[in-house]
């Protein structure tokens, strides 16, 4: 098999890139939108251009805009597709801008549901009450000295802490009147009449301590989270197929809706059974509370623009949600109040029904043309533009021949990934990855508890670091490379959190300085591994094989709560073991192909052959910047830094459509 030609993938290639939600890539190609009027603006278009490709960190994938063609031969054309439309309606005009702000209350939604259960159920030092000392006149810590017996951490060592789940079993009136001290001899017993809690650093009674689910009970808390993570399993399928069935607003809608139910039904339970119930309904709003919105609104941003709004959205939104949080527990300082207060806002998504449009990819897929146009006559009509008749009756004919090609496509299945070794080989290594990096990722977020400081604080300086993990992605994910930059990020990590087994245990803020160092290098991971599998897998299979790979994320993240758990145990424990995780999975990622600058796979075959001209040793951090290819010489697209994650979600599954393949009108300069 003859080499295929290496394009260079970066901010700074003119070269044309794959847009990863085609399901076949053709030649590139020009067109003129209105050959009747003299010195018309003409864009250069990719068939079945669906927008650009990437996680995080992003890159349009249009021509450059000083780009001019002759257009002498383009006015045959007459195939148009979505992305063609744009740019006679406005890129990013008032309605995009209006669309953008939207977002901001869907990233705080999807951060209230994430993390909320952190302060629902915070829990510090807390030992066995004993009646017969309320009239001592003796303070807390005086009251356990003689009641409660010390105990040393056997895991990793430790200095000796108070046993929260026993205490003497002795005659306390004796004990007082003759001033014993407690000794090893002493009999002991577990709590009997329920236990005092610390309450200087979490402020206010949580769900834990209300319940006094601990000692016995204290699996219920990582329970509830475990079954949360299964909602989200549920949820990602089920609201799927609403939103391929029933529209992206509808489902988008009832996901939020879903929330604010589920943060109501956690305010008002009053049993394990029912708070556990309602973190399951709370698992199924998971994600797609914001993403819903969030790829909507992409889908209506010129490629150009769609840098910047993935990148700020996320990077300005969500952050602010995140570092919000735990100031609005804090004010609050009461747990079903605080449940009321993240959830009930969630109810407001109902307005999206009157001033959030419909997709009009989807609707293009399900054959409602006239009601796409419609709403893209109303972005014409808000940004102030005028259309011309004729593109919209091209965008009509162009949809009916591609619905009727789409219907003649062979579909392809996910299990197809699992049928040759080399495909296998990469498969499994990137679902174990993914794995690790959600479980790595949601463990150092909740972990924040279990630092020795405010958990209110190294949340929220924590939650900042999601800022910068964007801004490192934007300038070396395209020099360094995929394989690198997620084994140097996932070292960190593990260096920063097994670094934590060395600090004194008086030295509280140096453990947290060290564990959200790690937790910055993890959101880097987090990003890189989010785009990955969009680059390794091949586009017949894409849509299903990143639904497979995040299920998997999924399922490793029910463990996550429990890691975090372990500080009951040994505070050093749960950092010890994310640690670890993260070490095995830096090793995991640096034997996956590296993907910039390579020719993307697109069918069963390409994938089987992806990286087998690479070398473990191949790393674009360490090579000569490679020639860009000319135009006439590139038959398929490469692998740069754009939205590869998030627009693979821009079209619906259903609109696996081909357009015919167009003319390729020479005589263009750069």
């Amino acid at each position: 098999m003859a080499e295929e030609p290496n394009y260079d993938g970066g901010v700074n290639n003119i070269a044309y890139v794959k847009n990863e939600t085609s399901e076949k890539i053709h030649e590139p190609y020009f067109a003129q939108y209105n050959a009747n009027k003299p010195n018309s603006k003409v864009r250069i278009q990719t068939p079945n251009n669906e927008g650009t490709t990437g996680s995080r960190a992003h890159q349009h994938t249009d021509f450059p805009a000083h780009a001019v063609c002759n257009l002498s031969s383009a006015q045959d054309d007459e195939t148009m597709d979505f992305d063609d439309v744009l740019p006679f309606i406005g890129e990013f005009g008032t309605y995009q801008i209006i669309l953008f702000f939207l977002t901001a209350p869907f990233c705080f939604f999807m951060a209230f549901v994430v993390f909320s259960q952190v302060f629902v159920t915070l829990i510090d030092v807390h030992t066995c009450h004993v009646p017969q000392l309320n009239d001592s006149g003796l303070n807390l810590t005086q009251k356990r000295e003689i009641s409660i017996p010390l105990v040393t951490q056997t895991v990793l060592g430790g200095p000796p802490t108070f046993d929260s789940c026993m205490m003497y079993d002795v005659d306390y009136e004796l004990v007082l009147n003759e001033g014993l001290q407690p000794n090893e001899t002493w009999p002991t017993i577990p709590c009997q009449n329920g236990w005092d809690y610390d309450l200087e650093q979490i402020r206010y009674h949580s769900a834990i301590t209300e319940n006094n689910w601990v000692c016995d009970k204290a699996g219920h808390a990582p329970l509830a989270q475990a079954v949360f993570f299964l909602g989200s399993i549920v949820g990602g399928i089920a609201l799927g197929y609403i939103a391929d069935r029933f529209g992206r607003i509808p489902a988008l809608i009832l996901c939020n809706l879903i929330g604010g139910l589920a943060g109501i039904t956690t305010a008002v339970s009053n049993s394990f059974e029912l708070f556990a119930f309602s973190r399951f309904l709370m698992g199924i709003a998971f994600d797609n509370s914001f993403t819903l919105m969030y790829i909507l609104v992409l889908e209506y941003v010129g490629p150009s623009y769609r840098t910047m709004v993935a990148n700020l959205s996320i990077a300005l939104f969500y952050t602010a949600g995140t570092t919000l949080l735990p100031w609005i527990a804090w004010g609050i300082s009461d747990w079903r109040m605080f449940s009321l207060a993240t959830s009930i806002p969630m109810t407001l998504a109902v307005t999206a029904y009157w001033i959030v449009p419909e997709s009009a990819r989807w609707l293009l897929s399900q054959g409602q043309t006239d009601r796409a146009i419609s709403i893209l006559r109303t972005f014409a009509r808000i940004n102030k533009k005028r259309v011309d008749e004729n593109v919209y009756e091209k965008l009509k004919a162009s949809n009916a021949e591609a619905m009727q090609a789409s219907a003649q496509e062979p579909a392809a299945s996910v299990l197809d990934l699992l049928r040759t070794p080399r495909l296998r080989r990469n498969t499994i290594l990137l679902t174990v990855f993914w794995a690790l990096i959600a479980l790595v990722y949601d463990g150092h977020a909740r972990n924040t508890a279990n630092l020795g400081l405010s958990v209110f604080l190294t949340f929220s300086v924590a939650s900042v670091t999601e800022l910068p993990a964007d801004l490192v992605l934007v300038f070396f994910l395209d020099r360094w490379g995929r394989r690198a930059l997620a084994f140097g990020s996932l070292m960190g990590a593990a260096a920063f959190s097994l670094a934590t087994l060395a600090v004194p245990s008086d030295e509280a803020v140096l453990t947290a300085v060290l564990a959200i160092i790690g937790r910055f290098c993890v959101n880097i991971t987090f990003n890189i591994g989010l785009q990955y599998g969009a680059e390794l897998i091949p586009t017949a299979v894409r849509a299903q094989g990143i639904a497979y790979v995040h299920t998997a994320g999924y399922v490793a993240a029910i463990v996550s709560p429990y890691i975090v758990d372990l500080a009951r145990f040994s505070p050093l424990l749960p950092l010890t073991i994310l640690g670890l995780l993260a070490l095995i999975g830096a090793f995991v990622g640096i034997m996956l192909p590296e993907t910039l600058g390579s020719v993307l796979p697109e069918t069963i075959e390409d994938g089987e052959n992806f990286g087998k001209d690479q070398s473990f040793w191949d790393f674009p951090c360490c090579k000569k910047p490679k020639k860009i290819v000319p135009l006439s010489e590139r038959r398929r697209p490469v692998s740069t830094r754009g939205e590869i994650y998030r627009s693979n979600m821009l079209v619906p599954r259903p609109s696996r459509v081909q357009q015919p393949p167009r003319p390729h009108h020479q005589s263009c300069r750069f």
